[in-house]
């Protein structure tokens, strides 16, 4: 009875043996994961710091890495780079700082250990981002591409062309690179300014200043000549005989203003050949009338000019 327990018990324990050394195959295959597909994005490796050029370099798993520099062209294949911080594998945008042309790459190596660039192209990178010297101006910035352009650059294919940077962007770009570099933008805002300021662009910021000065200037003229309080200021009215001079035919005037000093409406009547009529408690300084809208087109050009940019043209009354 002892002989078929025993030929049992040796099936059985090797029936064991089997399955445990057929689960440790299955665990050794794991271990040696494919090379291609979406696991050879992973393990991401960082490794130690390290020093080139009497510079500590600490890889680190940063998302947001964002740089400009020099990049040469080195080994590797397919669209890769070398980089001293970034994982391995990882993928990131390279731009030129010359023309715009930006790429997507894949990190697979350290590097470069000498010199101050901070990237080595691979040959195939350096000629699908357009690069014929051996240094050349970049922007290096991680990214997160979708699985279809990782897919393409791990088999040793180029993903798409990014979309180019903008020229005023990559001038940005050149500036950190090369902070000694002035930005040339100091001169742009008295230009704008100039051309905001006066009421005709086209002319210099020296004719117009003394145009808008003038209607402010003139009260405080007018002011010193009376000695006494505002009893001369209405004495220095009756001289002005700008007043309804405009009713003959027309239905068109150019409303100039209106104005609470009946001294300041009659000086601005005087310079433009207008007319001054009180309403209420203020006096309206006018051009006109006129008998056709071509006419009342050219005396608003005439107080605009002038300086006098909210002159609207109105219906006589």
């Amino acid at each position: 009875m002892r002989l078929p327990v025993n030929r049992f018990a040796a099936l059985t324990l090797t029936t064991l043996l089997f399955a445990t050394a057929a689960h440790a195959g299955d665990k050794r295959a794991v271990v040696l994961a494919p090379t291609s597909g979406p696991a050879a994005d992973y393990p991401m490796v960082l490794g130690d710091p390290f020093v080139v050029d009497g510079v500590t370099y600490t890889p680190q798993d940063k998302l947001n890495f964002d740089q400009v520099g020099y990049a040469g062209v080195g080994g590797g294949t397919g669209i890769s780079i070398a980089h001293r911080t970034l994982p391995m594998p990882s993928y990131a945008e390279v731009t030129s700082l010359d023309s715009g042309r930006t790429i997507l790459v894949r990190v697979t190596r350290r590097g470069p250990m000498d010199g101050p660039n901070i990237v080595d192209l691979s040959p195939d990178a350096a000629a699908q981002l357009g690069v014929t010297a051996s240094r050349t101006a970049i922007r290096i910035r991680r990214v997160n591409p979708p699985e279809a352009e990782r897919a393409a650059l791990r088999d040793g294919r180029a993903a798409p062309l990014r979309m180019d940077t903008p020229q005023s962007l990559v001038a940005v770009l050149r500036r950190k690179l090369d902070p000694a570099a002035a930005p040339v933008l100091l001169p742009l805002p008295k230009v704008i300014g100039a051309a905001v300021t006066p009421p005709i662009a086209a002319n210099p910021p020296v004719p117009t200043s003394p145009r808008v000065s003038t209607p402010k200037a003139t009260p405080v003229a007018a002011t010193p000549k009376p000695a006494p309080n505002a009893a001369p200021v209405q004495a220095a009215a009756p001289p002005q005989k700008a007043p309804p001079a405009a009713k003959s035919s027309g239905s068109l005037v150019v409303q100039i203003g209106a104005f609470s000093s009946e001294a300041r409406s009659n000086e601005i009547a005087r310079k433009l050949g207008a007319g001054v009529a009180p309403a209420g408690k203020l006096f309206r300084v006018r051009m006109g009338p006129f008998t056709s809208r071509g006419q009342a087109e050219a005396a608003l050009a005439k107080a605009k000019a002038a300086g006098y940019s909210e002159a609207r043209i109105q219906t006589a009354s």
